[in-house]
């Protein structure tokens, strides 16, 4: 398991993911599709990294938009697994 991220240690990694705020023990980001097909077509591309990486997103689809919070649960803050996960996203939206 992954340890929590210092505060230097989140303020460099999120450097890398200038797309999500981070929110206390998370850090989120919302995709915007232009047809809702789309959207659950990122979705289903999404759940195949997640379940690789064997890391899940909490995810809420709203019509065309699709919003990401990560966070491991299991120690109740942000870890490497997030930012790597988070970065596997946006290669995947970018």
């Amino acid at each position: 398991m992954s340890d929590l991220l210092e505060a230097d240690e989140l303020t460099t990694a999120l450097k890398k993911c200038p797309e999500w705020e981070h929110e206390k023990t998370a850090i989120s980001r919302t995709i915007e599709f232009e047809e809702f097909v789309e959207a659950i077509d990122f979705v289903n591309d999404l759940a195949e990294i997640a379940e690789e990486a064997q890391h899940y997103p909490d995810i809420t689809i709203r019509h065309t938009k699709v919003t990401l919070k990560l966070t491991t649960h299991d120690i109740g803050g942000l870890t490497q697994l997030d930012i790597a996960l988070a970065q596997r996203v946006d290669n995947l939206v970018d």
